[in-house]
């Protein structure tokens, strides 16, 4: 799935592109801007690579059984 980074007055803001993801966007600033996209196939690999993006280290997860799990398993696509 497809995810967004936005760059934002209150800072950075990560979520799903698309309708999945128009609450989070809903929050934004008129002055928000897109500035990254990345395809993921589940919310671990989307944090791991939205982590290596900002350049913050190594993602990691308290819910592994869950955010590993694929969006599709979880019946998103």
């Amino acid at each position: 799935m497809l995810h967004e980074l936005w760059d934002d007055e209150d800072g950075p803001a990560f979520c799903l592109a698309g309708p999945r993801g128009d609450g989070a966007r809903a929050l934004l600033t008129g002055e928000a801007q897109l500035v990254w996209t990345v395809e993921a196939a589940s919310f671990f690999e989307a944090m791991t690579l939205y982590y290596r993006h900002m350049g913050w280290g190594t993602y990691t997860t308290r819910y592994p059984e869950w955010d590993k799990q694929t969006y599709a398993d979880h019946g998103w696509e």
